[in-house]
């Protein structure tokens, strides 16, 4: 399921959140969305050299330390706790995306990009159905600039699509860019819009080249973060991946 959809069924039925969660605030979502920024060319030859310890990528990552008071981690129940696959069931699963291309939106960039050396990815629900994830995926041989290119390409035909969740409702899904500073060697900062029965759940992304690593950042509730909070988030995770990678 995309990470803009389980946090959409989650929030269906909270009531308003409260704007943004620390930094410069919250900011009401647009109903019209600013077009995507021109395509970051990044560099093949960036920094240092790949990442190739799952547990170093992982240790990298925001902790939360560095989120706003209310934030705790979301543990998978097959990888962290170590419990069994959850069960099939014999309701269908009637989700779908249309064009199919675009179900790739804010999957882990390891999963949108086959060949990493390492992934990590970390995942935390905050206040009110609030939640900020990040996932991290090492390339070598100068495969980070490929995967970056790749991310936006994604990006650049999915402005508009639409589809349907696990119980069939419709949910529609509007991309645009974001004002962000840039971080690490390369960036780009957009904002996915979901929405379904009424409710729409705003989730702003910064995707980083970071020597021969992409990080993906992923802040979502009713209520876009605040924009001073997501750059220090943005800019604390590209050091500390810059920091752990080989010299």
């Amino acid at each position: 399921m995309m990470r803009g959809t389980r946090v959409l069924a989650c929030a269906a039925a909270a009531l308003p959140l409260l704007a943004g969660c620390g930094g410069s605030g919250g900011e009401e979502a647009s109903s019209s969305l600013p077009p995507l920024p021109a395509q970051v060319t990044a560099s093949a030859t960036a920094g240092a050299g790949p990442i190739t310890d799952p547990a170093r990528l992982k240790a990298a990552l925001l902790t939360t330390a560095d989120l706003p008071a209310g934030f705790a981690p979301l543990a998978d129940p097959v990888q962290d706790l170590g419990l069994p696959p959850a069960p099939e069931y014999d309701a269908a699963d009637r989700s779908s995306t249309d064009p199919q291309a675009c179900a790739a939106v804010l999957r882990e960039v390891a999963d949108q990009v086959p060949g990493s050396t390492a992934r990590a990815v970390a995942r935390y629900g905050g206040p009110d159905f609030t939640s900020v994830d990040i996932d991290a995926a090492s390339y070598p041989d100068g495969g980070a600039a490929g995967a970056l290119a790749r991310v936006q390409e994604t990006l650049s035909g999915c402005t508009e699509y639409r589809g349907t969740d696990a119980d069939g409702f419709e949910v529609q899904y509007r991309v645009g860019g974001l004002e962000q500073p840039a971080v690490g060697d390369a960036s780009v900062a957009v904002r996915l819009l979901t929405s379904s029965d009424g409710v729409t759940m705003t989730s702003d992304v910064i995707i980083a080249q970071v020597g021969s690593t992409l990080v993906q950042l992923v802040a979502s509730g009713q209520q876009p973060i605040g924009q001073d909070l997501l750059a220090r988030l943005a800019r604390t995770a590209a050091d500390r991946v810059g920091a752990a990678a080989p010299m």
